[in-house]
């Protein structure tokens, strides 16, 4: 199949990235190799009735063992760039220290990466919490918005050589809300108080690590993957306009709000305080409006 672009498409810019893409559970497997601890998705997979056909992430792509060729395959594409995750369960044990075979193994595919002319994006978290922290209330607990800045501090120390783009979370509508309210994905969880404030820990956890991670890598581009939507009102009613907005308040605005200016939509304390969450006087409010990107 060949693909046709019109002359003035800004895809053909010479300074128009193509890449590839993947997240560490989706391909690596071996989730028992070398020190790596359970993740919540290794648990959610085991639980009956979650996943279809009760698939998991044991062998997945088995990238873990076939990363050599992997990174050939993405080199024979011709695309300029490649998106990764880092696991958090594969590099740091228990006690928050660093698991050296699972930072070897990253270590090795960003040297190879490079050695190939490849541009490297990073994503720290891709939904793959460690099921330890989970069982002390994952993202509805404050304290796992610290243990991420600890797990990023350490990966960006160890990798800030061959990363060329730092991501902290992808996704954070799903990895909270999606995870904690609705429980589609992983831990599961389905109380409609738990989606926000998880995502407040997740904000949080990423309004923490920004100064980290410039520390460890000033010269590379860092921030947040949004996964964002577009609603539309059913008609001209005044409840159908009303609908919309409070679906863009509380899919797009919730998250970007906080990013941007330190604060969640206003329009919430009014119509809909049940969405708010418990706010501490968080420390995210002075990391608002100095992301280098938002995707």
């Amino acid at each position: 199949m060949s693909i046709t672009l019109p002359p003035n498409s800004k895809m053909l810019t010479s300074d128009f990235i193509f890449g590839v893409a993947t997240a560490a559970f989706q391909i690596e497997g071996a989730t028992t190799a070398d020190n790596r601890l359970p993740s919540i998705w290794d648990t959610f997979c085991a639980t009956p009735g979650k996943v279809k056909n009760q698939d998991n992430g044991e062998i997945a792509c088995d990238h873990y063992h076939l990363w050599e060729q992997d990174v050939e395959l993405i080199k024979s594409l011709g695309v300029d760039a490649y998106r990764l995750s880092i696991a958090w369960p594969r590099v740091m044990n228990e006690k928050g220290e660093a698991n050296e075979a699972g930072l070897n193994f990253y270590r090795n595919l960003l040297k190879k990466l490079k050695a190939e002319g490849i541009t490297v994006f990073v994503t720290l978290y891709h939904w793959d919490l460690p099921q330890h922290l989970e069982d002390k209330g994952g993202w509805l607990n404050r304290e796992t918005a610290f243990q991420f800045e600890k797990y990023a501090d350490l990966v960006t120390s160890e990798f800030a050589e061959w990363v060329d783009s730092w991501a902290t979370f992808n996704e954070p509508f799903c990895a909270a809300i999606v995870s904690y309210e609705l429980g589609i994905h992983a831990p599961g969880l389905t109380k409609p108080q738990y989606g926000r404030q998880a995502a407040h820990h997740i904000l949080l956890a990423h309004g923490l690590s920004l100064p980290t991670i410039r520390k460890n890598a000033p010269h590379t581009p860092v921030g947040i993957v949004l996964n964002m939507n577009k609603s539309y009102p059913a008609s001209e009613k005044t409840e159908d306009q009303f609908a919309c907005l409070m679906r863009d308040t509380l899919d797009n605005q919730f998250f970007i709000e906080p990013l941007m200016k330190g604060q969640y939509p206003q329009i919430l304390k009014t119509v809909a305080p049940h969405y708010l969450p418990a706010v501490l006087q968080e420390i995210w409010r002075s990391f608002h409006g100095k992301l280098i990107f938002l995707v």
